[in-house]
C-alpha cells in the first residue's frame, strides 16, 4: 500500500469511528434520551445536533488533507533524486515549477523580482536538475469536486472517475449542492460563524450523514488512485523521458 493511500485510510478510519459513535447514540435515542455512563444528564437534542455537525468538519479535513498530500506527492516525485531537468517536465508541471522558482504569484519589490528571475535564469543556463519545489494549491477552505478537477487539469493529470461515483458526487443533496459542495459550504459557514452547529444539523439524521460520507469518501478514494497512477506512470514527465512504470 502506498503512502498516499495509507494517509487517506488513516483519516477515513477517524471518520468511520465517529459515524459508528453517532449511529450508536441515535439508536439509543429511539429508546429514550441517550446517556453517557457516569454523566448526570442525558445527551440533549441540541447536543446531538452539535455532534452531528462535527462530521462535516471531519469530512472536510479528510478532503483537504488528502489533496494536500496528493499535490505534494507530485512535486516530490518530480524532484526525486534530482534526476530530472526542467525540460523533462510536461508543459503543465514546468509551469508550476517556474511559478515556484520565479515567484510569479507573489507580491515582490522590483529588486526581489529581479533576484527571482536571476535564480530561474541561472538554473536554466547551468542545466541544474529539479530540486524541491512546491505547487501552489490556492486558498484554504475551497476544496470540492470542481476544485479537484481544476487542479488535476492544471497539473496535466487526466483524472478519471467511474460513472457511478461521478454521478453520485454531482447529484444535488441539499440546496442544489452535491455532497462535496455541501461539505465545503457547511464547513466554511461553521468556520466563519455564519451558522451555529445546531442549525447546521437541523433535520439531519445519521443516515443522511452516512449517505454524504459514502459519496465523498468513494470519490476521494478514486482521486487518490488517480494521483497514484499519474505518479507511478511518471505523468509529470514528457513521454520520451518516462521510465517504465513502477
Amino acid at each position: 500500500m502506498s503512502a498516499l493511500l495509507d494517509a487517506y485510510n488513516e483519516r477515513l478510519a477517524e471518520v468511520e469511528a465517529y459515524i459508528e459513535f453517532l449511529s450508536v447514540m441515535e439508536a439509543q435515542a429511539r429508546l429514550g434520551p441517550p446517556k453517557i455512563e457516569g454523566a448526570l444528564e442525558p445527551i440533549s437534542a441540541q447536543q446531538q445536533k452539535i455532534l452531528y455537525s462535527s462530521l462535516y468538519l471531519q469530512l472536510y479535513n479528510l478532503v483537504e488533507a488528502t489533496m494536500t498530500r496528493c499535490i505534494e506527492s507530485v512535486s516530490q516525485a518530480a524532484a526525486d533524486g534530482r534526476a530530472w531537468l526542467p525540460k523533462d517536465l510536461t508543459d503543465s508541471l514546468r509551469r508550476e515549477w517556474v511559478r515556484f522558482i520565479a515567484r510569479t504569484h507573489v507580491d515582490l519589490s522590483p529588486d526581489n523580482r529581479l533576484n527571482a528571475a536571476i535564480v530561474l535564469c541561472q538554473h536554466l543556463v547551468e542545466s541544474l536538475p529539479i530540486a524541491d519545489f512546491g505547487i501552489e494549491k490556492g486558498g484554504g477552505g475551497n476544496w470540492d469536486d470542481q476544485a479537484i478537477e481544476a487542479i488535476s487539469v492544471r497539473l496535466g493529470l487526466g483524472l478519471v472517475v467511474s460513472n457511478d461515483v461521478y454521478r453520485a458526487i454531482k447529484r444535488p443533496v441539499k440546496n442544489d449542492l452535491g455532497a462535496m459542495g455541501l461539505v465545503k459550504s457547511l464547513r466554511n459557514k461553521l468556520a466563519h460563524g455564519s451558522i451555529s452547529f445546531e442549525q447546521c444539523a437541523s433535520n439531519v439524521t445519521v443516515q443522511d450523514l452516512i449517505d454524504v460520507k459514502e459519496k465523498v469518501t468513494l470519490y476521494m478514494r478514486e482521486v487518490v488512485d488517480g494521483f497514484e497512477l499519474y505518479i507511478r506512470q511518471f505523468g509529470f514527465l514528457i513521454p520520451e523521458k518516462r521510465p517504465a512504470a513502477q
